[in-house]
């Protein structure tokens, strides 16, 4: 028996873009169940058709993407949202992220790295274009406070804090066995590990904790 097909939802302000980007999703087998030309009609129909994985950009008019973000993503929390703007501002990247997007592509995409992103996106993996997950994770990296030296971080392995790393970086559970050289299984109990240990609940809250973290540093160093 098949699996059932990904289900999405296009929101851009512009007919020909959103139509075009619909076309191509539906002819690679996903499911579009709506599209929308704003903020607000896109909050709208995403209650309703609740899709695996909301296509948002950011400049929608005379209104943001970023709100209706944050109002999917906290209203409807089987919905993930992946933006694909235009824009690869670091300004609009990070809103997009604080607002609860998993991840950000730009337009300049290719058709096969959209579909690998929906596919990932609604599978719970941040996913970013290349260099914009370095660029979140350096702008977090300078914006984080210094902790309080009276909390109690929670303690993970070496092991664990080099996977969170290369989760942050956006890359699969597979990438992440090939690179670290252990298998599939492996890097997936160290990650529902971490998960236990922070008291998150997905992939996507890992990332964010670990850019929030500036856990990259090291990984960013080696790769030097």
């Amino acid at each position: 028996m098949s699996e059932p097909p990904v289900t999405v939802m296009v929101v851009d302000d512009h007919p020909m873009w959103r139509d075009g980007v619909a076309r191509d999703l539906t002819e690679r087998g996903f499911e579009v169940r709506a599209t929308a030309s704003d903020a607000a009609s896109a909050l709208r129909i995403a209650r309703t058709v609740k899709p695996d994985v909301v296509l948002m950009d950011l400049n929608l008019g005379d209104t943001s993407g970023v709100n209706a973000t944050l109002q999917i993503t906290q209203e409807i929390p089987g919905t993930r949202v992946l933006v694909l703007s235009a824009s690869g501002e670091h300004s609009d990247v990070l809103e997009a992220v604080k607002a609860g997007a998993s991840g950000y592509l730009v337009k300049s995409a290719s058709v096969e790295e959209l579909v690998d992103a929906v596919r990932r996106t609604a599978v719970g993996d941040a996913v970013f274009t290349a260099g914009l997950a370095g660029l979140v994770l350096g702008e977090y990296r300078r914006m984080a406070i210094t902790p309080d030296s009276d909390s109690q971080a929670p303690q993970l392995t070496d092991r664990e804090t080099e996977v969170l790393r290369l989760v942050a970086k956006g890359m699969t559970a597979r990438q992440i066995a090939k690179k670290l050289v252990i298998s599939h299984r492996t890097v997936e109990n160290h990650v529902q590990s971490t998960l236990r240990k922070l008291q998150l609940h997905n992939r996507v809250e890992l990332a964010r904790y670990a850019i929030e973290h500036g856990l990259d540093q090291e990984a960013d160093a080696e790769e030097a």
